[in-house]
């Protein structure tokens, strides 16, 4: 947390230089006045103010500084694009070389979101949500995975046997519910234990 405690000879005065130490504008930091300051009579007994300025920290964009230096560190080229949404804030990384960011069925993805939450809501009093996105992996990923849960009921369903799905992480198993829980022919549930936990598909007896 960047603070300053400076004087002057009035709360403004000693503000202006608070905000020049800081390098940054009046809207963007908290002042505590610790002393108001005395005028003094005939230039005795005066007291300089003081006052405590303090940077306000924008949470989301400390999450963004860390995710863009993170990614410098992979050695990955890459831009962030930035949208709020009512449910939270999308950061979507674009570039020409960024399977590494994805990692295998995205795991480099969540573990790097994981961290950006973390980030940000240390420094927020009240929760936020940031969502990562990599070059639209998310929305392909999506499409994949309720285009393998049809294919798997179908097959349920043609052989009246369970089946089992690879492991997945919660999100990707709610996809999963979520594409099936019309097809009146299959149940599904989650089985095992983190980070093994999976979807069995179990066509229902007529």
């Amino acid at each position: 947390m960047k603070k300053v405690t400076v004087s002057g000879k009035t709360v403004d005065e000693a503000v202006a230089t608070g905000l020049q130490k800081l390098d940054t504008e009046r809207e963007s930091v908290t002042i505590h006045v610790i002393e108001e300051g005395q005028k003094g009579i005939f230039g005795f007994g005066s007291k300089p103010a003081i006052v405590e300025v303090t940077v306000n920290i924008d949470p989301v964009k400390e999450a963004v500084l860390f995710l863009r230096d993170t990614i410098d560190k992979m050695g990955v080229s890459a831009t962030i694009e930035e949208e709020t949404k009512k449910e939270g804030t999308y950061l979507n990384i674009l570039g020409s070389d960024i399977g590494v960011i994805i990692g295998k069925r995205g795991q480099t993805l969540d573990s790097l979101q994981y961290l950006v939450n973390l980030v940000a809501n240390k420094q927020s009093e009240s929760y936020l949500r940031i969502y990562l996105d990599a070059e639209g992996y998310r929305e392909r990923r999506k499409e994949a995975l309720e285009t393998l849960a049809q294919r798997l009921s179908s097959k349920a369903i043609r052989t009246k046997r369970e089946v089992r799905l690879e492991p997945m992480n919660s999100h990707e198993r709610k996809i999963i519910h979520t594409a099936l829980q019309n097809v009146k022919e299959v149940a599904t549930y989650s089985d095992g234990t983190e980070p093994h936990r999976r979807i069995v598909v179990v066509p229902k007896s007529k």
